[in-house]
Formats: C-alpha cells, structure tokens, sequence
C-alpha cells in the first residue's frame, strides 16, 4: 500500500553489556540498598507519598558523581545513549548529552509508579537491578493519545506502530532508554520481591 511510516516514537532496549551483566548488578544492589539505608529523609518523604516503594530522586539523585559504581554504571550507559543519539539523528552543535540526574527506585510488593514523564530532559531511562519472576512490566503510552479525539478503537490484532500502549519486559541488566517527552508508567507490583532499578536523564549541555 502506498503509506509511509512518519513521526515515528523510538525506544531503545539492549542489554548494558555483553558479559557480565548479573555480576554487574548484584554490585550495584549492594549500593542500592546502602543508599535507601543512609537516607533517611527519602524514607520519610517514601512513607508518606510512594507507599511499599522507596526512590532517591527527591534527596539522593546524583549517584553518579557520588559512588564508584554509579560512576561506572554512567560510563557503560554513555555508549548507548550516544547510539540512540545518532539514531534519533539529533545535532548536537558542539555540545554533549550528559547524565545530570542518576536515582535508586526499590518497588515492593503493589508500589506503583504512575503516569509520567521527564520535562527538561533529553533522553531518559533505566537500567534494571533486580527484576523478581512476574514482576510489573514497564508501559509506554502514544504521546498523540490526547489528540485522537472521536477516532475508533485500534483492532487488538492491530500492527504494532498502531498500538496506543505497548508494554515492556523487564529483565537484570536490561538498559532501556526513550525520549524524555514520552510519558510511562509501571503498574502495582504484584511480586513478593523487591523491583530494584536505577534511573536517570540526559540533558544538552
């Protein structure tokens, strides 16, 4: 059929690297769970606004200026958000994307991380820690969602760039990274086990 594919949404997904990727992140669970020790006012602020869920973006969200291996874990991320970079054929004029945000989210069991997105930011994304068997999937929604208006349904069979939501696997190891614009949500966390992972922006500086 004559129909081109324009505006598209890209999202990337790799593995952060090609070996190596448990040892690397039973390492950095350690220094997961030594950050949501030491801070005690993420604690607080947890108690009262994420109940079952603790997040450092609020009291510790530069880790990666901070601990040896969140400073390692921005190197390997470096690599692949210069890829995406190039693949969203941005210009960058002399400047650099650099990570200026890095935090810890820890989801127990029915925490929830609603609707969102990352103003101000570049590319955004997270790297995945520990990831318990059936774990909450990472969702996507179609940033023109708003504007479909008296448009049909999609058919459930539908292609998958006519999908209005798309869900992502989410496995230790796994680096996914997106556009800061596009909103995403993770549902309640039906695991008995902790979903650990470390999130963070770029911007253009």
């Amino acid at each position: 059929m004559p129909v081109n594919r324009w505006f598209p949404t890209l999202i990337y997904e790799s593995p952060l690297q090609a070996r190596g990727n448990r040892a690397f992140a039973r390492s950095l669970l350690e220094d997961c769970h030594k950050v949501r020790a030491h801070d005690r006012g993420g604690q607080r602020w947890c108690r009262e606004n994420y109940p079952a869920g603790y997040t450092s973006y609020g009291t510790l969200c530069n880790l990666h200026q901070t601990f040896s291996t969140f400073m390692e874990l921005e190197k390997k991320i470096r690599v692949h958000v210069q890829r995406f970079a190039r693949r969203l054929d941005m210009n960058l004029q002399g400047a650099r994307l650099k990570m200026t945000d890095c935090w810890v989210n820890v989801m127990s069991r029915h925490a929830v991380h609603p609707l969102h997105l990352h103003p101000l930011a570049v590319v955004s994304g997270t790297y995945y820690v520990a990831t318990p068997p059936g774990c909450s999937r990472i969702r996507f929604e179609d940033p023109r969602l708003d504007k479909f208006m008296g448009a049909p349904p999609k058919r459930s069979e539908c292609r998958p760039e006519n999908r209005q939501q798309i869900f992502r696997e989410v496995e230790v190891g796994k680096l996914i990274l997106f556009e800061s614009w596009l909103r995403h949500e993770v549902a309640s966390n039906p695991s008995a086990g902790e979903r650990v992972s470390v999130s963070f922006n770029y911007n253009w500086i």
